[in-house]
């Protein structure tokens, strides 16, 4: 949910120069250990020198860099030749300022990331929030991922080295604009069975976002309440909660799955799909994230069976 959309200065800032993430791979991968907190992955990474910081691993981050939630980082990380832009975020309020640092360095134990641009929010809404910021493009985007929730282990791997055994499950994907778009099935009301588009956000620590808007190809249960759906960069975020009678992904099925119903226009970080994977769904399977070539890899693991809360 703390995904950053890249647009107006900070996109000229930022996609006009070509800069790439320096990590050197072979055929093993790199190991980047993480924990689980509040449903998110979270890896202890040291940015610029400073001291670890724990920092959530999202499938919507756009920019090879770190993104950093409080200003008071400004004193832990170098600082030589920052500048000031601003940058919109999911939620309903104004873009947020941000320091923004072109070349600099993350740490996760001893894998080391260079030319990785760092941005500092000074956005009231994010100095308040539990974690110290948000990573992934220079991840997802350069390299093969898997994800080991069993393990709580993250494998990075180049994409000339990477093999699989049949005990993984294909689900093909297509990109758009950096996001993994997939088809499920659901049946969220009794009897209506749909197709829908999703994509993942693993900074999300619900389990199903639907998006509600007037084309939406499902029924709202009658059965909702209105609450806060959660905050992003701009602000708060409203909607409904749920459940969906049954889901179908790759030919496994989850039952009375908790789904949160949120209107598309301060929720999704897309203008197209249907809704949104949350961490609290995905990390039910170990999951690849093969970008380059445009498909997921997915195996149930030890959580699989849990009953949705």
């Amino acid at each position: 949910m703390f995904g950053v959309r890249i647009h107006s200065l900070i996109s000229s800032l930022l996609l006009s120069i070509a800069l790439f993430p320096s990590l050197a791979l072979c055929g093993d991968a790199l190991k980047v250990p993480f924990r689980i907190e509040r449903n998110r992955i979270i890896i202890p990474t040291q940015v610029n020198g400073s001291p670890p910081l724990s920092i959530i691993l999202d499938t919507g981050m756009r920019f090879d860099g770190v993104y950093l939630f409080h200003q008071d980082a400004l004193k832990l990380i170098d600082t030589t030749g920052a500048v000031e832009a601003r940058v919109p975020g999911a939620g309903s309020g104004e873009a947020s300022i941000v320091t923004m640092i072109e070349t600099g360095n993350v740490k996760f134990g001893e894998v080391i990331i260079t030319n990785q641009r760092i941005m500092v929010s000074h956005s009231a809404h994010t100095q308040t929030f539990p974690t110290d910021g948000v990573i992934g493009w220079n991840l997802f985007g350069h390299y093969i991922v898997e994800v080991d929730y069993d393990q709580q282990l993250i494998q990075l791997r180049d994409t000339a080295y990477f093999s699989f055994d049949s005990s993984w499950t294909v689900i093909p994907v297509e990109m758009r604009d950096d996001f993994p778009f997939f088809d499920i099935t659901v049946e969220v009301v009794d009897g209506e069975v749909v197709p829908l588009e999703v994509y993942i956000d693993l900074a999300s620590g619900d389990v199903l976002e639907l998006l509600v808007h007037p084309n939406q190809k499902f029924t709202l249960p009658k059965n909702v309440t209105w609450d806060r759906l959660g905050t992003g960069l701009s602000g708060d975020i409203y909607g409904n909660r749920g459940r969906s009678k049954r889901l179908l992904l790759g030919g496994y099925e989850l039952t009375n799955v908790t789904t949160s119903f949120a209107p598309t226009e301060v929720r999704s970080k897309q203008e197209t799909g249907d809704g949104i994977f949350g961490n609290d769904l995905i990390r039910r399977f170990n999951i690849v994230f093969d970008y380059p070539h445009q498909r997921l890899l997915i195996k149930p693991n030890k959580t699989f069976t849990q009953p949705f809360e």
